[in-house]
């Protein structure tokens, strides 16, 4: 089965400077405080780190371990750690202004300020994931919410939403578009944007957003025997892939591993901006089958990030997607059974794809010592497109 995942891949390589930016965009204050809170939360587990020993057998590289975040919160995905927690933190700065006085993140979570919330609308766009979480924490914490999504978001993930109270709006365009409609009308109503990306003045809400997602970071270090030598993190905006990039960093100090950047080759922002050397917007033309990856305007904040930690920037055709998802939930390694979402393998078929290739492998530094990190970002968060792709579809 491995010949269906030699295929050519795009490389660019960075110049990792383990610079400043890991601490100063986001600090180990935003990471404790963030950690501090999401693990007080009712629900709260340690989703769990996969070690995928028969896949690193056959394609050559010491091991591989896949952190699954489909548990996570029982919402399916990562996304629940940020969005959620960026919503209590917006309600927080709202409400200590509103009333003059420092309001606790405890005190809006157990309920104190419920009806003064329901005044505080939240808004955002979302590929699904992120929208979901910040209907959830909305829900928890009393706030209106209402969420923007392109044309090529599936029904299923807009129903997921509107099941979690949120009020869905369908647009014609794609992402970007969406996140232009969420910022002109929060504006023209007062309401709140609470976004996974930034831009010119607006930096708190996907600073919280990241500091959300360094929980994942920590439990993975903390089940780790030893630092990984790589960690392959799939593009979106930045912020998944920025965030861990940055926890890892903060862990392991010099010991931090190699950093390699995948993205569709459908949606690749991030590798233009490595070309290029600053943030670089990539104009989208057709949607890729990882939905949550199709992002053509990478986030300021995070680019900063990943420009110092990013040693190479690999992109990935739509084709060896839907044969990756197979081969976890199909166990045809003889690892456990991991059921996961299109956009949760990227950096796993990126590892396959490389070490078909010795040139790449070679590149990427990948042998028989390498012990690589991957975020399995997402579960089955659309039970209709899993189903079609475990029926044989590669294109859904």
């Amino acid at each position: 089965m491995f010949e269906k995942f030699a295929v050519a891949m795009s490389h660019a390589a960075g110049s990792p400077k383990a610079g400043e930016a890991a601490y100063t965009v986001l600090s180990e204050q935003d990471f404790g405080n963030a950690q501090a809170e999401i693990t007080a939360w009712e629900g709260y587990e340690a989703t769990p780190l996969v070690s995928l020993a028969g896949l690193a057998g056959k394609v050559g590289i010491g091991r591989i371990d896949y952190k699954h975040e489909g548990p996570r919160f029982g919402l399916g995905s990562f996304k629940a750690l940020g969005g959620s927690y960026a919503a209590l933190r917006v309600l927080q700065r709202e409400l200590s202004a509103q009333l003059g006085r420092d309001v606790s993140l405890e005190s809006i979570r157990k309920g104190e300020h419920r009806e003064a919330c329901a005044g505080i609308t939240l808004v955002s766009a979302t590929d699904g994931n992120h929208g979901r979480s910040l209907a959830w924490g909305c829900q928890r914490f009393g706030a209106p919410c209402r969420i923007y999504i392109h044309a090529e978001v599936s029904e299923g993930r807009a129903v997921a939403m509107r099941e979690l109270g949120a009020e869905v709006i369908r647009i014609t365009g794609d992402y970007d578009e969406s996140v232009l409609l969420a910022k002109k009308e929060a504006e023209e109503n007062g309401w709140f944007v609470v976004s996974d990306t930034s831009w010119e003045g607006y930096t708190e809400p996907p600073r919280d957003v990241m500091a959300g997602y360094s929980v994942m970071t920590r439990e993975a270090c903390e089940s780790l025997e030893q630092a990984p030598t790589h960690v392959f993190l799939q593009g979106g905006v930045g912020g998944l892939a920025a965030s861990v990039a940055a926890g890892l960093r903060q862990y392991y100090g010099e010991n931090s591993p190699q950093v390699v950047i995948v993205e569709p080759e459908l949606a690749a922002c991030l590798f233009d901006s490595a070309r290029n050397g600053k943030a670089t917007n990539f104009a989208i033309q057709e949607e890729t089958i990882m939905a949550g990856l199709s992002c053509g305007e990478p986030s300021e904040m995070a680019w900063e990030i990943l420009a110092e930690e990013s040693s190479d920037f690999l992109t990935i055709p739509d084709s060896i997607v839907a044969p990756t998802v197979r081969l976890l939930a199909n166990s045809e390694t003889g690892d456990p059974v991991v059921e996961a979402g299109e956009s949760a393998v990227a950096g796993l078929a990126a590892v396959i794809a490389a070490c078909q290739s010795a040139e790449m492998k070679g590149t990427l530094g990948l042998d028989a010592e390498s012990r690589v990190l991957l975020i399995g970002s997402e579960g089955v968060t659309d039970p209709a497109i899993f189903a079609a792709i475990m029926e044989g579809k590669d294109h859904v």
